[in-house]
């Protein structure tokens, strides 16, 4: 390739880049697509993309090319990473292992041998750090001041590119602790709906709609929905929701109505989760054959989210001991979920239920981390008894 057409090929390569970049919102796909992305611009071994975390003032990767994503932290000011975001310069090494910067453990725990590296810093509009480039290993040679230069232009590409995807799982992070603290509200009322229910339901309704082959966005959509399905319980009389045995028809007919204030509750939601939590509230007590409530609707009628959480909230809610019943075995609590295929619950969820029972199952006999919620990022939960 001559010295012209390299150009033209890194030209389109990095044209390329920028349309690809800016269409990601997710951080961590945004990560291994930039990594990926530079990598292959500058004909290197690897890449790893560090970003910085100011509450910890340190430097972490999930992405690390060609070493199975093995996360690495970096203290600011240490290394050669660390070195970079301390100063703000580009770092183009010809020997890393005659650098004092360099730290030799990584390539001592993984075996591989680190020759050469380009480090740069990733700097937002306001020319403020947030991360660094760090490429390692020319494929053919040493990194070259072109390198230095492409890489320059990648950065200030990638560096908008993760300050939106930052921006959008702040913003994400945000609404799920909102959903997260609507359904503890509704588990505090409810004796019965402990923790380990909402987390059930959540993980239960993802992996169905997964076993169902619905979308990566709808299954994230439906596991953050699915933990409000019975947030109108807050609209119930502590008499009825707490009685210590079951409910008389007049009763029931009063605790039916924790749909119609659930999907009160929900309505109007301009979030696409909320909206999604609103049709769940009040429909996953419809029955496929129409004989459920609170409008009888049937079939495809009822929304298919709901008809996901209604096989998912029926079976985790028959393995639990009730004041007015034992509890079942999961396979007989399966069992039922078949025989009510095409009755109670859509044949098409009951077959995705079926398929990924053993899922569901290795999921039931879980230890539950007490420290965990369901919802990511959140890792501790309100505890009663600190009150």
């Amino acid at each position: 390739m001559t010295r012209v057409e390299e150009l033209e090929t890194r030209l389109k390569l990095l044209v390329d880049f920028g349309g690809v970049v800016s269409k990601e919102t997710n951080l961590n796909r945004l990560l291994e697509l930039i990594a990926n992305q530079v990598r292959t611009i500058l004909n290197c071994d690897r890449c790893s993309v560090f970003i910085l975390d100011t509450r910890s003032n340190a430097l972490w990767s999930k992405i690390a090319l060609g070493m199975q994503h093995t996360e690495i932290r970096v203290p600011f000011g240490s290394g050669i990473v660390g070195h970079v975001a301390a100063s703000g310069g580009t770092v183009n090494i010809t020997d890393a292992y005659s650098d004092p910067r360099f730290s030799k453990e990584l390539d001592r725990l993984t075996g591989y041998l680190t020759k050469n590296i380009l480090a740069l810093p990733l700097k937002n509009v306001g020319g403020h750090i947030i991360g660094v480039f760090e490429a390692i290993n020319k494929l053919d040679g040493s990194f070259s001041v072109d390198d230095e230069g492409i890489l320059q232009l990648i950065s200030s590409l990638a560096a908008s590119a993760i300050e939106n995807a930052q921006l959008y799982e702040s913003l994400s992070k945000s609404q799920l602790e909102t959903i997260y603290r609507l359904a503890t509200t509704a588990e505090y009322r409810d004796q019965h709906d402990t923790a380990i229910h909402l987390r059930h339901i959540s993980e239960y309704s993802a992996l169905i709609a997964r076993g169902m082959g619905l979308p990566d966005q709808e299954v994230e959509i439906i596991r953050y929905s699915s933990p409000l399905h019975d947030i109108g319980k807050v609209g119930i009389a502590d008499a009825i929701l707490l009685k210590p045995a079951k409910l008389t028809s007049e009763e029931f007919e009063e605790m039916k109505k924790h749909t119609l204030y659930g999907a009160k509750i929900l309505s109007n939601a301009e979030s696409e989760l909320l909206r999604a939590a609103c049709k769940v509230a009040a429909s996953h007590h419809e029955k496929y054959d129409g004989n459920g409530y609170p409008s009888k609707l049937h079939g495809e009628q009822i929304p298919l989210y709901a008809r996901i959480v209604s096989v998912a909230d029926v079976f985790d809610a028959l393995c639990m001991k009730r004041v007015y019943k034992p509890k079942w075995a999961p396979e007989k609590a399966h069992d039922y979920i078949m025989d009510e295929s095409g009755k109670s619950f859509d044949p098409d969820v009951v077959t995705a239920f079926d398929r990924m029972f053993k899922d569901i199952l290795k999921l039931q006999n879980a230890s539950f981390d007490g420290r965990q919620s369901i919802i990511p990022g959140i890792t501790k939960e309100i505890n009663r008894r600190e009150f």
